[in-house]
Protein backbone atom coordinates (compact mmCIF):
# COMPACT_ATOMS: atom_id res chain seq x y z
CA UNK A 1 0.00 0.00 0.00
CA UNK A 2 3.11 2.51 0.95
CA UNK A 3 4.64 1.71 -2.40
CA UNK A 4 1.65 1.97 -4.02
CA UNK A 5 1.42 5.42 -2.74
CA UNK A 6 4.89 6.42 -3.30
CA UNK A 7 4.12 4.91 -7.38
CA UNK A 8 1.18 7.41 -7.50
CA UNK A 9 2.81 10.37 -5.53
CA UNK A 10 6.24 10.45 -8.04
CA UNK A 11 3.15 9.91 -10.55
CA UNK A 12 1.42 13.27 -9.91
CA UNK A 13 5.26 15.09 -8.88
CA UNK A 14 6.15 14.17 -12.26
CA UNK A 15 2.97 14.87 -14.51
CA UNK A 16 2.58 18.54 -12.72
CA UNK A 17 6.73 19.20 -12.73
CA UNK A 18 7.66 22.21 -14.86
CA UNK A 19 10.71 21.54 -16.90
CA UNK A 20 13.74 24.34 -16.53
CA UNK A 21 14.20 27.14 -16.64
CA UNK A 22 10.38 27.85 -17.18
CA UNK A 23 10.13 26.81 -12.95
CA UNK A 24 11.99 29.42 -12.10
CA UNK A 25 10.26 31.88 -14.34
CA UNK A 26 7.02 30.68 -13.56
CA UNK A 27 8.27 31.04 -9.52
CA UNK A 28 9.32 34.22 -10.19
CA UNK A 29 6.04 35.78 -12.00
CA UNK A 30 3.78 34.04 -9.43
CA UNK A 31 5.93 35.82 -6.73
CA UNK A 32 5.57 39.20 -7.61
CA UNK A 33 1.70 38.71 -8.28
CA UNK A 34 1.32 37.22 -5.01
CA UNK A 35 3.79 39.82 -3.22
CA UNK A 36 1.89 43.06 -4.91
CA UNK A 37 -1.87 42.32 -3.23
CA UNK A 38 -0.47 41.04 -0.16
CA UNK A 39 2.18 44.00 0.25
CA UNK A 40 -1.08 46.53 -0.65
CA UNK A 41 -2.81 44.97 2.36
CA UNK A 42 -0.17 45.35 4.76
CA UNK A 43 0.59 49.30 3.28
CA UNK A 44 -2.88 50.00 3.88
CA UNK A 45 -3.39 48.88 7.21
CA UNK A 46 0.36 49.46 8.92
CA UNK A 47 0.84 52.75 10.30
CA UNK A 48 3.26 54.62 8.58
CA UNK A 49 6.82 55.28 10.77
CA UNK A 50 7.76 57.96 8.18
CA UNK A 51 10.96 56.69 7.61
CA UNK A 52 13.61 58.39 4.94
CA UNK A 53 12.87 57.09 1.59
CA UNK A 54 9.87 54.83 3.10
CA UNK A 55 12.87 51.99 3.74
CA UNK A 56 10.24 50.28 6.37
CA UNK A 57 7.93 49.51 3.23
CA UNK A 58 11.27 48.78 1.00
CA UNK A 59 12.33 46.26 3.89
CA UNK A 60 8.76 45.04 3.57
CA UNK A 61 8.56 44.43 0.12
CA UNK A 62 11.74 42.71 0.52
CA UNK A 63 11.23 40.23 3.36
CA UNK A 64 8.02 39.03 1.54
CA UNK A 65 9.46 38.50 -1.65
CA UNK A 66 11.96 36.12 -0.15
CA UNK A 67 9.70 34.26 1.92
CA UNK A 68 7.48 33.83 -0.77
CA UNK A 69 10.25 32.82 -3.14
CA UNK A 70 11.27 30.11 -0.43
CA UNK A 71 7.48 29.01 -0.33
CA UNK A 72 6.98 28.23 -4.03
CA UNK A 73 10.60 26.83 -4.12
CA UNK A 74 9.08 23.77 -2.11
CA UNK A 75 6.01 23.53 -3.72
CA UNK A 76 7.75 23.96 -7.16
CA UNK A 77 6.38 20.45 -7.95
CA UNK A 78 2.75 21.83 -8.26
CA UNK A 79 3.51 25.53 -9.61
CA UNK A 80 0.39 24.77 -12.44
CA UNK A 81 -1.98 23.91 -9.34
CA UNK A 82 -0.82 27.45 -8.13
CA UNK A 83 -0.71 29.15 -10.76
CA UNK A 84 -4.28 28.39 -12.03
CA UNK A 85 -5.77 28.82 -8.02
CA UNK A 86 -4.38 32.63 -8.58
CA UNK A 87 -5.94 33.21 -11.76
CA UNK A 88 -9.43 31.43 -10.91
CA UNK A 89 -9.41 33.73 -7.86
CA UNK A 90 -8.79 36.64 -9.51
CA UNK A 91 -11.12 35.86 -12.40
CA UNK A 92 -14.07 35.35 -9.82
CA UNK A 93 -13.21 38.62 -8.19
CA UNK A 94 -13.24 40.22 -11.62
CA UNK A 95 -17.11 38.57 -12.80
CA UNK A 96 -18.44 38.49 -9.50
CA UNK A 97 -16.75 41.01 -6.45
CA UNK A 98 -15.79 43.63 -8.51
CA UNK A 99 -12.19 43.19 -6.94
CA UNK A 100 -9.90 41.38 -9.85
CA UNK A 101 -6.93 42.13 -11.96
CA UNK A 102 -7.82 45.78 -13.00
CA UNK A 103 -8.52 46.85 -9.09
CA UNK A 104 -4.96 44.89 -8.18
CA UNK A 105 -3.00 46.64 -10.55
CA UNK A 106 -5.38 50.01 -9.77
CA UNK A 107 -4.61 50.32 -6.65
CA UNK A 108 -0.77 48.94 -6.84
CA UNK A 109 -0.60 52.38 -8.73
CA UNK A 110 -2.62 54.83 -6.18
CA UNK A 111 0.26 52.89 -3.75
CA UNK A 112 3.42 53.30 -5.70
CA UNK A 113 2.34 56.80 -6.32
CA UNK A 114 1.22 58.06 -2.90
CA UNK A 115 4.55 56.82 -2.15
CA UNK A 116 6.60 58.64 -4.46
CA UNK A 117 4.10 62.17 -3.60
CA UNK A 118 4.52 64.01 -0.33
CA UNK A 119 1.17 64.72 1.17
CA UNK A 120 1.32 66.72 4.10
CA UNK A 121 -0.90 64.76 6.89
CA UNK A 122 -1.98 66.74 10.10
CA UNK A 123 -3.48 65.15 13.22
CA UNK A 124 -6.79 67.53 14.01
CA UNK A 125 -6.03 68.69 17.53
CA UNK A 126 -8.92 70.65 18.53
CA UNK A 127 -7.32 72.44 21.48
CA UNK A 128 -10.38 74.05 23.10
CA UNK A 129 -13.92 72.82 23.55
CA UNK A 130 -15.32 75.90 22.36
CA UNK A 131 -19.05 76.30 21.15
CA UNK A 132 -19.20 76.52 17.48
CA UNK A 133 -20.06 79.76 16.17
CA UNK A 134 -23.74 80.43 14.79
CA UNK A 135 -24.24 76.71 15.05
CA UNK A 136 -27.70 76.78 14.62
CA UNK A 137 -28.05 79.35 12.34
CA UNK A 138 -25.46 77.57 9.98
CA UNK A 139 -27.16 73.98 10.48
CA UNK A 140 -30.17 75.74 8.84
CA UNK A 141 -28.32 77.51 6.14
CA UNK A 142 -26.93 73.91 4.61
CA UNK A 143 -29.93 73.38 3.30
CA UNK A 144 -28.53 69.94 0.92
CA UNK A 145 -32.06 68.78 0.52
CA UNK A 146 -33.42 72.06 -1.18
CA UNK A 147 -34.35 70.94 -4.78
CA UNK A 148 -31.98 74.05 -6.17
CA UNK A 149 -29.11 73.24 -4.08
CA UNK A 150 -29.38 69.53 -5.46
CA UNK A 151 -29.65 70.49 -8.98
CA UNK A 152 -27.32 72.74 -8.90
CA UNK A 153 -24.67 69.99 -7.61
CA UNK A 154 -26.00 67.74 -10.17
CA UNK A 155 -25.12 70.63 -12.96
CA UNK A 156 -21.55 70.40 -11.44
CA UNK A 157 -21.14 66.64 -12.05
CA UNK A 158 -22.22 66.66 -15.85
CA UNK A 159 -20.00 70.43 -16.23
CA UNK A 160 -16.92 68.32 -14.68
CA UNK A 161 -15.25 64.92 -14.55
CA UNK A 162 -18.03 62.92 -16.21
CA UNK A 163 -16.27 61.06 -18.36
CA UNK A 164 -13.57 59.98 -16.95
CA UNK A 165 -13.20 56.05 -17.43
CA UNK A 166 -12.43 53.35 -14.81
CA UNK A 167 -13.17 54.95 -11.76
CA UNK A 168 -16.36 53.62 -10.79
CA UNK A 169 -15.03 52.93 -7.18
CA UNK A 170 -14.82 56.45 -6.62
CA UNK A 171 -17.14 57.61 -8.70
CA UNK A 172 -19.25 59.65 -5.49
CA UNK A 173 -15.56 61.55 -4.40
CA UNK A 174 -15.18 62.58 -8.21
CA UNK A 175 -18.11 64.13 -8.21
CA UNK A 176 -17.62 65.73 -5.02
CA UNK A 177 -14.62 67.10 -6.35
CA UNK A 178 -16.52 68.33 -9.33
CA UNK A 179 -18.95 70.27 -7.13
CA UNK A 180 -15.79 71.65 -5.28
CA UNK A 181 -14.62 73.05 -9.17
CA UNK A 182 -17.35 74.80 -10.02
CA UNK A 183 -18.13 76.53 -6.62
CA UNK A 184 -14.12 77.51 -6.40
CA UNK A 185 -14.17 78.67 -9.92
CA UNK A 186 -17.51 81.17 -9.64
CA UNK A 187 -16.58 82.53 -6.09
CA UNK A 188 -16.08 85.61 -5.42
CA UNK A 189 -15.34 87.10 -1.65
CA UNK A 190 -17.54 89.69 -0.63
CA UNK A 191 -17.59 90.70 3.15
CA UNK A 192 -20.56 90.75 5.42
CA UNK A 193 -22.52 94.15 6.57
CA UNK A 194 -20.40 96.54 8.46
CA UNK A 195 -21.11 95.07 12.15
CA UNK A 196 -23.15 92.28 11.18
CA UNK A 197 -22.13 88.41 11.00
CA UNK A 198 -24.46 87.55 8.14
CA UNK A 199 -25.56 84.00 7.26
CA UNK A 200 -26.14 83.25 3.94
CA UNK A 201 -28.35 79.98 3.08
CA UNK A 202 -26.77 78.16 0.39
CA UNK A 203 -30.01 78.76 -1.94
CA UNK A 204 -29.13 82.90 -1.09
CA UNK A 205 -25.22 81.94 -2.28
CA UNK A 206 -26.39 80.28 -5.45
CA UNK A 207 -27.67 83.26 -7.05
CA UNK A 208 -24.50 85.56 -6.94
CA UNK A 209 -22.06 82.99 -6.07
CA UNK A 210 -20.26 85.80 -3.88
CA UNK A 211 -19.87 86.29 0.61
CA UNK A 212 -17.18 85.14 2.98
CA UNK A 213 -15.83 82.32 4.27
CA UNK A 214 -18.89 81.01 6.11
CA UNK A 215 -20.88 81.84 3.39
CA UNK A 216 -19.06 79.48 1.06
CA UNK A 217 -18.74 76.87 3.66
CA UNK A 218 -22.10 76.36 4.17
CA UNK A 219 -22.42 76.09 0.15
CA UNK A 220 -19.50 73.55 -0.79
CA UNK A 221 -21.16 71.68 2.45
CA UNK A 222 -24.40 71.79 1.22
CA UNK A 223 -23.76 70.91 -2.27
CA UNK A 224 -21.18 67.64 -1.19
CA UNK A 225 -24.04 66.52 1.13
CA UNK A 226 -26.55 66.77 -1.94
CA UNK A 227 -24.33 64.33 -3.74
CA UNK A 228 -23.75 62.08 -1.03
CA UNK A 229 -20.65 63.16 0.39
CA UNK A 230 -19.90 63.78 4.03
CA UNK A 231 -18.92 67.03 4.97
CA UNK A 232 -18.02 69.37 8.18
CA UNK A 233 -16.99 72.85 8.78
CA UNK A 234 -13.79 73.99 10.55
CA UNK A 235 -13.77 76.45 13.11
CA UNK A 236 -10.15 78.54 13.58
CA UNK A 237 -10.09 81.61 15.40
CA UNK A 238 -11.27 84.00 12.54
CA UNK A 239 -11.88 81.68 10.02
CA UNK A 240 -14.47 78.74 8.75
CA UNK A 241 -13.88 76.60 5.97
CA UNK A 242 -14.97 73.00 4.74
CA UNK A 243 -13.59 69.31 4.42
CA UNK A 244 -14.94 66.37 3.04
CA UNK A 245 -14.39 62.76 4.73
CA UNK A 246 -12.16 60.96 2.40
CA UNK A 247 -12.06 57.65 4.14
CA UNK A 248 -8.95 55.89 5.07
CA UNK A 249 -5.89 55.65 3.89
CA UNK A 250 -6.32 53.38 0.85
CA UNK A 251 -9.03 56.23 -0.03
CA UNK A 252 -6.46 58.89 0.39
CA UNK A 253 -3.91 57.28 -1.93
CA UNK A 254 -7.16 57.34 -4.69
CA UNK A 255 -7.59 60.92 -3.96
CA UNK A 256 -4.05 61.87 -4.56
CA UNK A 257 -3.48 60.13 -7.85
CA UNK A 258 -6.62 60.98 -9.21
CA UNK A 259 -6.14 65.14 -7.80
CA UNK A 260 -2.38 64.98 -9.22
CA UNK A 261 -2.79 62.64 -12.25
CA UNK A 262 -6.35 63.20 -13.44
CA UNK A 263 -8.68 65.70 -12.27
CA UNK A 264 -6.62 68.68 -11.04
CA UNK A 265 -3.42 68.54 -12.67
CA UNK A 266 -2.24 71.82 -13.77
CA UNK A 267 -3.35 73.24 -10.18
CA UNK A 268 -1.51 70.68 -8.71
CA UNK A 269 1.51 70.50 -10.13
CA UNK A 270 4.36 70.59 -7.21
CA UNK A 271 2.09 71.14 -4.84
CA UNK A 272 1.34 68.92 -1.65
CA UNK A 273 -2.06 67.81 -0.91
CA UNK A 274 -2.88 68.93 2.75
CA UNK A 275 -5.34 66.91 4.96
CA UNK A 276 -6.51 66.30 8.74
CA UNK A 277 -6.74 63.29 10.12
CA UNK A 278 -9.42 62.86 13.08
CA UNK A 279 -9.26 61.36 16.79
CA UNK A 280 -10.66 57.98 14.59
CA UNK A 281 -8.05 57.91 12.04
CA UNK A 282 -10.45 59.09 9.44
CA UNK A 283 -8.82 61.22 6.85
CA UNK A 284 -10.55 64.55 5.85
CA UNK A 285 -9.30 66.81 3.14
CA UNK A 286 -9.47 70.52 2.48
CA UNK A 287 -11.79 72.00 0.22
CA UNK A 288 -11.15 75.77 1.25
CA UNK A 289 -11.97 78.56 -1.23
CA UNK A 290 -8.54 79.90 -0.83
CA UNK A 291 -6.98 76.22 -2.52
CA UNK A 292 -7.15 75.95 -6.41
CA UNK A 293 -7.49 71.86 -5.82
CA UNK A 294 -8.91 69.52 -3.06
CA UNK A 295 -6.05 69.46 -0.25
CA UNK A 296 -4.74 72.76 -0.95
CA UNK A 297 -2.90 74.59 1.65
CA UNK A 298 -4.40 75.07 5.02
CA UNK A 299 -5.17 78.74 6.02
CA UNK A 300 -2.65 78.27 9.52
CA UNK A 301 -4.55 79.32 12.63
CA UNK A 302 -5.54 76.96 15.38
CA UNK A 303 -8.33 74.88 15.07
CA UNK A 304 -10.88 75.56 17.97
CA UNK A 305 -14.21 72.98 16.41
CA UNK A 306 -15.64 71.10 13.94
CA UNK A 307 -19.12 70.51 12.83
CA UNK A 308 -19.89 67.67 10.93
CA UNK A 309 -22.87 66.73 8.77
CA UNK A 310 -23.44 63.11 8.95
Amino acid sequence: MNLFGTLKYQELKTKFQVKKPWDDVIIFVLNILIAIPIFIIIHQNLKDPEWYFHLDRILIALVLLVLIQLILRLVRTILIIFVAVYLIVLLYGTVFSGYGFQAVFQDYGYMIYSMSENPNPQDLMISKLLPFPNKNQILKAIEYDNPQVRNFALTATTLHFKDIKGQQEHRKMIQCFAVFKEIRNRWNYVNDPKGQEYIAHATESLIHFSGDCDDHAILMAACIRAVGGTPRLIHTGGHIYPEMLVGKRSDLEAAVYLIKEVLFVTESKNKEIHYHIDERGQIWLNLDYTARYPGGPFMSEEILGALTLN
